[in-house]
């Protein structure tokens, strides 16, 4: 009998086997801790809670000598405040952010605030000004660091390592706990997303000043840095915030938090989707009552139950009412408006059909055109007689009535419930309905991808088209059209084989004609892996897969698929992605359902 010779275990095999150790270990005690907790969930969030605070934004180095800017055709040296508002702007110039009208507005509002007297009186005309020498120099520094030697890569990675090792970690309740984003984001122009209105403002300096630190009044309190102090220092346990700021833009608060895999988060995240499958237990009731509620004879019940059958439909969030002084023109169901939705009756036994078309959270814009019950088409019909295009659609109703409302319906149940249920339930009807147990595993990951994406554009989960996206595809291209050629030149080969074989009919002709037919399905299977790929990246191209699959949908579907079909989880999840579901890995076996 024929043995296979041992493989011999390189270091690398022996530190992968490690790595999936150490996952699965995590993976039992999230699991662990989780059954413990189900029964004794508390307010208090810790005990004890230990850290070294942030880390700050580098201080600002002014520009060499022989960087100028030029203003009007001049050299004009800058205050080092206006200049390092200067360099933020510089470093944008070859983006399309620096062409839009609102962006170089509100940055030049913004610069202005930070120049001396004299500057002042001189920059009044953006268009004058120069900032072409500046933005040649930082990307001379971006090729300087791209050129860098091993050696000097090296060091950096040290250094960064050392300061992971001191401030990226946390003592809470005697674990030794990853903290996620531990360094203060440098200042610069704030982007938005969509067509924001406050595109360009400035993005101020975060300091010591404006830092609240949370920790317990036992532990070693954070320095500040010399000379300087902290905003405040609390010890709140019923929160699991290490720093927290208000950042200068929309005036909302910033976290440093713990890193998604850390015990506290897994335990939120496992809570959020048993909540979700709770609704599951409940959601026909509630759909019956909402349905029911069309007919009732006051307004703001009926308008309460189409604003329920949106959220529910549509998976749209309950739109919270804007923090005093923002500006950007953005809606949730709640707080949509007359001239946020166009109604098309029945026409030739046509469906009743909604148009929506308003600016969602971070002014991504929702448009949608979708059938809708006829009484609900009717009910939007009165909502909205004798009212301005400017006037509320649910003017008798708000977040706080419809959540308060939903409390009723299911202890925990928020309009977010609904869009995580939603958008779960669906991954796990589009997994049922698109694998194809036949297909080899690049065809069972593109309907992965494909049940992802109804749940992206469900809910409405946009991104633009990645810069380099065209030249990608091309040389994605490429590589097919070569593999295509290699395959056509294999087929001649085997064609060729079988022909000599039919004239020699001896042993070596018939194992080469073997040889070239094993080769000919090697590379049809990397055709076939390419093509995927390509049509993958292709409707990928304007839909974001990765914030539903961190934020809405139960990891267990995904685990349970993957373990159904023998596909390894690294295929679906990342390794960051696999730290934070570590809990659901282990947990979830093959026949889990939502």
């Amino acid at each position: 009998s024929e043995f296979k010779p041992k493989k011999i275990k390189t270091e690398n095999d022996k530190k992968a086997k490690k790595r999936k150790q150490d996952e699965v270990s995590k993976g039992r005690k999230q699991c662990a801790n989780l059954v413990l907790r189900r029964d004794t969930q508390t307010v208090v969030k810790w005990k004890f809670l230990e850290h070294k605070g942030p880390v700050f934004a580098p201080p600002y180095e002014p520009l060499p000598s022989n960087v100028k800017f030029y203003y009007d055709g001049k050299v004009m040296r800058l205050s080092p405040e206006a200049e390092e508002v200067a360099t933020f702007f510089a470093k944008m110039l070859d983006h399309e952010y620096t062409t839009k009208d609102i962006f170089r507005k509100n940055f030049f509002k913004d610069w202005r605030k930070e120049m001396t007297a004299e500057e002042k009186a001189k920059i009044t005309d953006l268009k004058k000004c120069n900032f072409s020498e500046m933005n040649e120099f930082f990307k001379a520094q971006s090729e300087a660091r791209k050129a860098m030697t091993k050696e000097e890569k090296q060091k950096i990675k040290e250094d960064n390592e050392r300061i992971l090792q001191e401030y990226g970690f946390c003592i809470m309740d005697n674990h030794r706990e990853r903290i996620a984003n531990f360094r203060i984001e440098p200042p610069g122009l704030f982007r938005g997303r969509g067509d924001h209105p406050k595109m360009g403002m400035l993005k101020r300096r975060i300091r010591p000043e404006d830092i609240i630190i949370n920790c317990s009044k036992d532990s070693k309190h954070p320095e500040p840095p010399p000379g300087t102090r902290w905003k405040e220092v609390r010890h709140d346990n019923k929160v699991t915030w290490l720093v927290s700021w208000t950042e200068n833009i929309q005036g909302s608060i910033k976290y440093i938090m713990l890193n998604p895999s850390s015990r506290i988060k897994g335990e939120k995240d496992w809570q959020k989707y048993e909540t979700a499958r709770r609704l599951k237990k409940c959601v026909d009731r509630i759909r019956n009552q909402y349905r029911e509620d069309w007919k009732s004879k006051e307004m703001r019940i009926r308008q309460r139950a189409v604003a329920l059958y949106f959220i529910d439909k549509l998976a749209l969030r309950a739109g919270n009412e804007k923090e005093e002084g923002e500006t950007a023109d953005t809606v949730g169901c709640c707080s949509l408006r007359v001239e946020h939705i166009k109604l098309y009756p029945e026409n030739d036994g046509q469906e009743y059909v909604v148009e929506f078309d308003f600016l969602g959270k971070d002014s991504i814009r929702y448009y949608n055109k979708v059938p809708v019950e006829k009484r609900v088409f009717k009910n939007l019909q009165l909502f909205m007689e004798n009212k301005e295009p400017d006037d509320d659609l649910f003017d008798r109703l708000n977040t706080s009535i419809l959540n308060k409302h939903l409390q009723e319906l299911m202890d925990g149940l928020t309009a977010k419930v609904f869009r995580t249920y939603n958008a779960s339930i669906t991954l796990q009807q589009q997994l049922k309905e698109l694998t194809n147990a036949e297909e080899n595993i690049p065809a069972k990951i593109l309907s992965y991808n494909r049940a992802n994406r109804a749940v992206a554009i469900l809910c409405n989960h946009q991104r633009a088209p990645p810069k380099t996206f065209e030249k990608s595809m091309q040389n994605l291209q490429t590589k097919i059209d070569a593999k295509r050629e290699q395959l056509s030149d294999a087929k001649r080969e085997l064609k060729s084989a079988k022909a000599d074989a039919k004239v020699r009919k001896d042993e070596k002709s018939k194992k080469a004609v073997e040889t070239k037919k094993k080769a000919v399905q090697r590379i049809e299977e990397q055709l076939m892996k390419l093509e995927v790929q390509a049509t993958d990246r292709e409707e990928n191209k304007q839909i974001a897969l990765g914030t539903s699959k961190l934020n809405y949908l139960d990891p267990r579907i995904s685990v349970a698929w993957c373990k159904k079909w023998g596909i390894p989880v690294e295929k679906i999840y990342n390794k960051t992605q696999r730290e934070k579901f570590a809990w659901a890995i282990d947990m979830a076996d093959e026949d889990f359902e939502f």
